[in-house]
């Protein structure tokens, strides 16, 4: 007889669980239930059993229907999917999932807590393992999934510091960059969020080519993850996450103030405009030949022009 699985072990035991507990209340068994989901009942046994693969995002949706789970099984995927990665960076998500603060900068690409969808998938599309769409669609929902920590009570506070060619390299295309530029303005004005650019002029400096996170946690003790294209590596040595802090003050004295930063976005938003409207300095010109016209000064306070009284015959 198998060795019963405890939910508590992990995240797909605590979905296999799940699944087994909605399985039974519907009457129905493994073979019923594979056959619903378009899978051989053996698959079932795996999943409930947290044995053999994980499921894929695909037949966690197919069980979620057809157990009628209102969303469970979907919304517990996104934890199982991670229960894949090196310890030390499930580690690193443990760690930001309970953060209080968030102190980022990145070098080439926008956090991932930032992403639009349509950028995220952009940048998850030319990875070279990337085996099929399904898997696309998986780490995409998953990487999506991490950024309801910036929703709703709660919600840490978030610095993030984007090197200038962040702004400048067109991710997904032109319309995506727009939608991505756009979604970092709305989030700069959020009352717990701060997005600064360090300029291009500012030159050599100890991250370039890398990103730099910095996390506070509840109990006032910080950790930090250095990352690069192919590599990762969590520092929680207090000495080694203190030097690490340091340079990321040393980014933030460097960028831009808050102010110029948003006008440097959204001056980048209009190298990605919709060539079929006007550009700022399209706009700017035609308001200065409005004003040139006569009466052009009433036409700029909002009121239609003042007509001329003339004389009565």
């Amino acid at each position: 007889m198998a060795k019963a699985v405890e939910p508590e072990e992990s995240m797909a035991a605590l979905f296999g669980a799940q699944v087994r507990r909605l399985r039974l209340s519907a009457g129905l068994t493994q073979a019923r239930l594979g056959a619903m989901t378009h899978v051989v009942g053996t698959r079932i046994t795996q999943v409930e059993r947290c044995s053999g693969a994980k499921p894929t995002l695909e037949l966690a949706k197919a069980l979620d229907a057809a157990l009628g789970a209102d969303g469970l099984l979907v919304d517990l995927w996104p934890h199982v999917y991670r229960e894949s990665f090196p310890d030390w960076s499930r580690t690193f998500m443990a760690y930001a999932a309970q953060a209080v603060a968030i102190r980022e900068y990145t070098a080439h690409v926008v956090p991932g807590l930032l992403q639009t969808e349509d950028y995220a998938r952009a940048l998850l599309g030319v990875d070279l393992d990337l085996r099929d769409e399904a898997q696309l669609e998986e780490r995409l929902t998953a990487r999506l999934a991490r950024q309801n920590r910036l929703d709703g009570p709660g919600r840490p506070e978030l610095l993030a510091i984007l090197d200038e060619a962040v702004l400048r390299r067109p991710v997904g295309g032109e319309e995506a960059m727009r939608e991505q530029l756009a979604r970092l303005v709305r989030t700069a004005a959020e009352r717990q969020s701060c997005i600064l650019v360090l300029p291009f002029a500012h030159g050599e400096h100890d991250m370039l080519g890398g990103s730099l996170t910095v996390l506070r946690l509840p109990n006032g003790t910080e950790v930090a993850y250095c990352e690069g294209a192919h590599h990762g590596q969590l520092f929680e040595d207090p000495h080694e996450v203190r030097k690490l802090a340091e340079t990321y003050d040393r980014l933030r004295l460097a960028a831009l103030p808050a102010r110029r930063s948003l006008r440097l976005i959204r001056s980048a938003m209009e190298d990605y405009r919709d060539p079929r409207l006007p550009s700022r300095s399209d706009r700017r010109r035609l308001a200065q030949e409005q004003l040139q016209q006569p009466g052009g000064r009433q036409l700029r306070r909002g009121g239609a022009r003042n007509p001329r009284h003339h004389p009565r015959p």
